[in-house]
């Protein structure tokens, strides 16, 4: 597997069949509204986050905490995008019918749009709304776009303005050659910024 930024951003290349809420891991892209760099800068070769960023690195680092399922692996804010790194455990449970879910941990005072379409809060289902399951990479990937959304805004006081597109680019990591690539790719990505297709200089 290639981490190549000229296709990371356009579409999700999902497999036919595949079961996003089993165990492994997942390489996951998002890319800022319109491009913005929302996020902050890069200085010699370092990302230094701005308000805005470090509401993002703090969404992305509390998902494993509400969500019993997620180990979180190498991610990496840039100014106009996102790079990381999901690993999905083994962590089930078994609704009052019998059903195997791997479920969104409810937290008391933990910003989650339940009930709002985003990632919600669905113990006794395997599904949430729009048919996402609980537990899944999906239903994690909402979880963070929503929060950090919703607290960017608050900052920006700006509600229902976009922040990250509504695509995003995932594979599925299917070997430790693949994943130590995908890291390496993720932490040299802030040192490539100069030539990153994403970087506004190159707008043409």
């Amino acid at each position: 597997m290639v981490f190549n930024p000229d296709i990371h951003h356009r579409h999700s290349i999902r497999l036919k069949d595949y079961d996003y809420s089993q165990a492994g891991a997942y390489f996951v892209s998002l890319c800022s509204w319109q491009r913005e760099c929302l996020f902050g800068y890069i200085v010699d070769g370092e990302m230094r986050l701005n308000d805005l960023g470090q509401v993002v690195e703090s969404v992305w680092c509390g998902l494993a905490r509400h969500f019993i399922s997620l180990d979180l692996d190498q991610h990496v804010i840039m100014p106009n995008h996102f790079h990381g790194i999901l690993q999905i455990n083994d962590t089930v449970i078994k609704d009052n019918v019998g059903a195997i879910a791997r479920p969104h941990r409810a937290s008391p005072g933990f910003d989650d749009d339940s009930g709002k379409g985003e990632a919600g809060v669905a113990l006794a289902s395997p599904l949430l709304l729009h048919g996402t399951v609980s537990g899944s990479f999906a239903a994690a990937i909402q979880n963070f776009k929503s929060v950090s959304t919703r607290k960017i805004n608050k900052i920006r006081q700006n509600p229902g303005c976009p922040v990250w597109q509504r695509n995003y680019y995932e594979r599925v990591i299917r070997n430790d050659s693949e994943l130590d690539r995908a890291r390496e790719y993720i932490i040299n990505n802030p040192l490539k910024w100069e030539l990153d297709e994403e970087n506004p200089a190159h707008a043409k």
